[in-house]
């Protein structure tokens, strides 16, 4: 079986530990593409190469995204050698019948592979024959004979403004460093206060903010940029912070910083909530993500403009903004069952 070395995403140690002034590295880039790792003929690894390069340098998936691309990748190779007996080229796959994607799906559910999973790696699939035809490499369409396996879309979980406010009540009481905890409640209130991603307010530089209540322009995914408000009172806290902030923070250097000076990295404010979250009860949804959902269903319940929150949140689809009125008529639907006297009956 191929083994999936090729594109990985790396993780890095969620711990913050003081010292003095120096960078050190939260996480390195995805490694390249490597095909000499999978079950490819040369003409087939060329391609590969071609591919990863592609999606770094063009695409600019995450690495998280990188490293799924790369795990799919290696599985079905893998299988196509075990399946067809012999180690595929661009030919193979050019001649490959909806019958061999349906086997591989097959055999990956009998593992115990999810229909998320499968899902995500028959897109995978997809994306790299499109490429594949798109450059005159190779050119099948069996794929479009295979469904992808049907998904229930998942209800976003918002915490509720209780909730919220006992998180960012927490972190602002937080042991240690308080410039830390000053730097961990500016973090979560602009998530919270402006609907970004965790990627998106780490990606900040100290220039881009203005000094009192504005507007930001925020780099979201796929390198599209928005306008989102800042209220006075995120405005306030990210001010705090910087004026307790040890380090100097240069116009372009990162606005958030860890406690050597150096970027800080995702997974130390993922660490941190998660200690909330056991300290203070919270749900086990309550993480830094939630934030973000939390300010689009609240703001959908004060307002109903689904139109202005897919801008707020930089969603390509309003298809996808749409999944938050699920979040109220659950709320509604779960008040009911506890209130209403024929549904305790």
């Amino acid at each position: 079986m191929a083994r999936s070395a090729g594109l990985n995403g790396t993780s890095a140690v969620a711990k913050e530990a003081p010292g003095p002034r120096g960078r050190r590295r939260n996480a390195r880039r995805p490694a390249a593409f490597s095909p000499a790792h999978l079950a490819a003929a040369e003409d087939l690894a060329a391609a590969l190469t071609l591919w990863s390069d592609w999606l770094r340098t063009e695409r600019l998936v995450s690495a998280h995204t990188f490293a799924a691309y790369g795990g799919d990748l290696a599985d079905f190779l893998g299988f196509l050698t075990e399946h067809r007996g012999a180690v595929p080229d661009l030919a193979a796959l050019a001649a490959l019948a909806p019958a061999d994607f349906r086997a591989w799906l097959a055999r990956r559910a009998a593992r115990g592979i999810g229909r998320s999973s499968n899902a995500r790696g028959l897109s995978t699939l997809r994306q790299f024959f499109r490429f594949l035809d798109r450059r005159g490499l190779a050119t099948n369409a069996a794929l479009l004979a295979v469904r992808s396996p049907k998904l229930a879309k998942p209800v976003p979980k918002a915490l509720t403004e209780h909730e919220v406010a006992t998180v960012l009540d927490g972190v602002a009481g937080a042991g240690g460093a308080v410039w830390i905890a000053k730097r961990d409640l500016a973090i979560l209130t602009l998530m919270y206060g402006a609907g970004l991603r965790i990627a998106e307010a780490l990606s900040l530089a100290r220039g881009s903010v203005p000094q009192r209540a504005g507007t930001l322009r925020v780099t979201g995914k796929g390198k599209k940029t928005r306008e989102v408000p800042i209220l006075p009172v995120v405005a306030q806290a990210i001010g705090d912070y910087v004026a307790a902030c040890p380090y100097a923070l240069t116009k372009d250097a990162p606005l958030f910083v860890g406690a050597r000076g150096g970027p800080l990295h995702p997974r130390l404010v993922q660490g941190r909530i998660a200690q909330l979250r056991r300290a203070l009860n919270l749900p086990a949804y309550a993480t830094p993500h939630a934030l973000r959902h939390s300010f689009a269903t609240h703001l959908l319940a004060g307002s109903g403009d689904l139109r202005a929150i897919q801008e707020l949140l930089g969603h390509a689809s309003l298809s996808t903004t749409q999944r938050y009125t699920k979040v109220d008529a659950a709320r509604l639907l779960a008040v009911y069952d506890a209130a209403h006297p024929r549904a305790r009956s």
